[in-house]
């Protein structure tokens, strides 16, 4: 007696109806939607996706689920990889050393919350057994980096084993996966302008989109910033300066082990350095370049692991403004509008207990620096911009105006 296969046991049209369904709910996410290539699978409990935009199918789970569910996890699932959760999981997997299945397993749970936290309503469904920040007891509105420092594994995740988006969420291939030779991938080329036309969807009507996808789409466009790679090296530095290891862990066993067999001993764990962010405020820098800072201040925030905790922003024209322990970076009161003197900014900055080990500035450099090298290593992000020209008041000569750059102890890079 034959079986019938996957592909011939999957209700396409239900499948495709519930796409339609959700390609009018979210219509910037249209693009994205009709990218996927489907995939019927026995393997998978629902849905799932791979980094090649292919989309994996249980013929069972659409049977059983109602279209207007379904529509809710197609948006789901495109979330994944139109947030690049694979790239990211990736790093986030090698920084903090997340090797088997229970570590990407938390990774697919962070990533599932920053997608859930504001994904349905307005003509979704919230589908049954979705996983939310309040389960972990944490705010919405966070990034997956950050609430994968609350995920742990017990009995009160107990009902999420069964969960498995994919390579697309976690970064870690499966062996139902067809890989990066299989069929119907999508190349690197083909990803990019797919988040590209996304994207200018999004920018194209901001009012009619989450806060987060807003958020997602102005990175988009933003080309990666040499500066980043700058401060991320600023801060690998100071994890190796002395003090930076200040609790043990059994996470990972310690190398003297070895040493003394039957014994498990602790490793010592190096905690991301605390950093200050000192923003210009001053009348000389633009709406725009104050938008970019903000951007640049969540940048920061994933460079220390997503510990928002550990950083903290100071707005400084001729005097320190505010000072702000940051919890979410569009949530920043930007406060100044006179005259520029960062050297208040930096003393205000140093004066923080603790002590950050990295100060961030972000300014357009048209300000007095400090004299002396302060005891926390600098990175200074400068606004590009053309010089300003100015002429002798006899008209006779025209000369650019140049002002004094950063100091040599800071590490200089422009942005934009």
């Amino acid at each position: 007696m034959s079986t019938r296969t996957d592909a011939e046991r999957l209700d396409v049209g239900k499948l495709y109806a519930a796409r339609l369904h959700a390609a009018r709910a979210r219509p910037y996410l249209a693009t994205a939607l009709y990218a996927l290539r489907t995939v019927p699978s026995r393997w998978v409990p629902t849905m799932a996706v791979d980094r090649h935009w292919r989309c994996y199918v249980s013929p069972g789970f659409v049977d059983r689920t109602e279209v207007e569910e379904l529509a809710s996890v197609w948006v789901h699932e495109v979330s994944h990889l139109l947030r690049d959760h694979h790239g990211r999981g990736d790093r986030v997997a090698r920084e903090r050393g997340l090797n088997d299945r229970g570590d990407r397993l938390r990774l697919n749970i962070a990533a599932d919350c920053e997608i859930n936290d504001d994904a349905y309503g307005d003509g979704l469904v919230r589908p049954e057994g979705m996983m939310l920040p309040e389960l972990l007891g944490v705010a919405a509105g966070q990034l997956m980096e950050e609430y994968l420092w609350h995920v742990r594994l017990g009995p009160h995740l107990e009902s999420m084993v069964w969960l498995d988006c994919g390579s697309g969420a976690d970064g870690l291939e499966r062996e139902w996966e067809l890989g990066p030779e299989g069929a119907d991938g999508l190349s690197e080329q083909e990803r990019d302008a797919v988040r590209f036309r996304v994207a200018q969807g999004i920018n194209a009507r901001p009012g009619d989109v989450p806060q987060s996808w807003r958020r997602w789409a102005q990175e988009a466009f933003q080309p990666p910033q040499p500066w980043r790679a700058l401060l991320g090296a600023a801060v690998r530095s100071a994890l190796s300066g002395a003090g930076a290891g200040e609790d043990y862990s059994y996470g990972r066993p310690a190398r003297r082990a070895a040493s003394l067999p039957g014994a498990v001993l602790p490793s010592l764990r190096r905690r991301p350095p605390r950093v200050a962010v000192v923003i210009d405020t001053s009348a000389s820098v633009s709406d725009v370049e104050l938008g970019g800072a903000l951007r640049e201040v969540a940048a920061i925030v994933r460079a220390v692991g997503g510990r928002r905790d550990l950083v903290t922003v100071l707005s400084c024209d001729a005097a320190a403004q505010a000072v702000h322990q940051l919890c979410r970076a569009e949530g920043v009161a930007l406060v100044g509008g006179g005259g520029t003197d960062l050297r208040t900014g930096f003393a205000a900055a140093l004066r923080l207990r603790p002590r950050p080990e990295v100060v961030v500035v972000l300014t357009d450099g048209q300000t007095p620096w400090p004299a002396e090298r302060p005891p926390s290593r600098t990175v200074v992000g400068l606004f590009a911009r053309e010089r300003p020209r100015w002429r002798y008041p006899d008209g006779e000569a025209e000369e650019e105006y140049v002002p004094d750059g950063p100091p040599d102890w800071a590490r200089v890079v422009t942005i934009g």
